[in-house]
């Protein structure tokens, strides 16, 4: 047998009046029934709340415990039905977010800032991965929507363009490109060595690269997957590496950056994306604080 919020509500009333006429009044109910629903509380809660005569009500100290126990209850019943509005209405909820590691360069941060301001009561959950490991989270529902580079199955995704940049050439401090006085193009980057992009665990940047800029392929010296260990191994003077130009914003040592001659000024893309057809509320109030925002 459980107690009922009725019960709480009389018993709560009761314990701030310390007079049953007046918590009966309150509650706009007789007396009688006010207290047979403290006795009942009593019954089921095993304990005696209330020491009462005909002149006075006093907290027993079990039921000065409860008090407060029983104010908590009452107001999480109270705050259910609208928090349940809420989450209904997306204003409310959680919201997993997958990211690539580049995209922590700036874009990220500026769109979790823009989150805050616009939906506070709704949670963010981060997730770090390739645009592959967030695609395969997307089509498990593990994810709701993914900061991610195309392309992209159009059938079973939406997406969004949320930022573009230039791709830049990260070379050596005091490197010769830096005095070129102009965009590198591929004659000056033919004698380089080269740090690369995996084809496979960083398969946007490899074709990305090697469709803008022609690349001999014993020039390859590092094959890597994340863009600051690319930079980190230029600095170390290992070569030269193709980066998105948020890449800058790392602040690393002895690495300077060359601007590219390529047909399209800024190549690289990155995407919100989510799963057509999804049901969370929330994530719908985040694509419509964000939309038409670029970061």
């Amino acid at each position: 047998m459980a107690f009922t919020l009725e019960q709480l509500r009389g018993f709560v009333a009761v314990a701030e009046e310390l007079h049953f006429g007046r918590a009966a009044e309150r509650l706009q109910i007789t007396q009688p029934p006010l207290s047979r629903q403290i006795q009942k509380l009593e019954r089921v809660v095993g304990a005696q709340l209330l020491e009462r005569d005909n002149r006075r009500v006093v907290l027993t100290a079990a039921g000065q415990a409860f008090l407060t126990e029983a104010r908590r209850l009452l107001a999480l019943a109270d705050a259910a039905p609208a928090l349940a509005r809420r989450v209904s209405s997306g204003s409310a909820g959680l919201v997993r977010i997958g990211f690539t590691a580049a995209s922590t360069y700036g874009t990220l941060g500026r769109l979790l800032n823009v989150l805050a301001a616009e939906l506070p009561d709704v949670d963010i959950d981060l997730q770090e991965g390739v645009t592959r490991e967030q695609v395969a989270a997307l089509l498990r529902e593990e994810l709701d929507l993914g900061l991610s580079r195309p392309p992209f199955d159009r059938e079973t995704f939406d997406s969004r363009l949320l930022h573009r940049e230039a791709l830049l050439v990260a070379v050596p401090e005091g490197h010769p490109l830096t005095r070129l006085g102009r965009p590198a193009g591929p004659a000056d980057l033919a004698a380089e060595p080269v740090i690369m992009h995996s084809p496979v665990s960083a398969r946007y940047f490899y074709d990305l690269v090697v469709t803008s800029v022609p690349l001999a392929h014993e020039n390859v010296v590092h094959t890597v997957s994340q863009v600051l260990t690319m930079v980190w191994l230029v600095a170390a003077r290992r070569g030269i590496a193709f980066v998105p130009a948020s890449a800058a914003r790392l602040g690393i040592a002895g690495v300077d950056f060359v601007a590219l001659d390529l047909p399209v000024p800024e190549p690289v893309e990155l995407h919100l994306l989510w799963l057509r057809g999804s049901r969370n509320p929330a994530l719908r109030q985040v694509l419509r604080v964000l939309s038409g925002r670029r970061f």
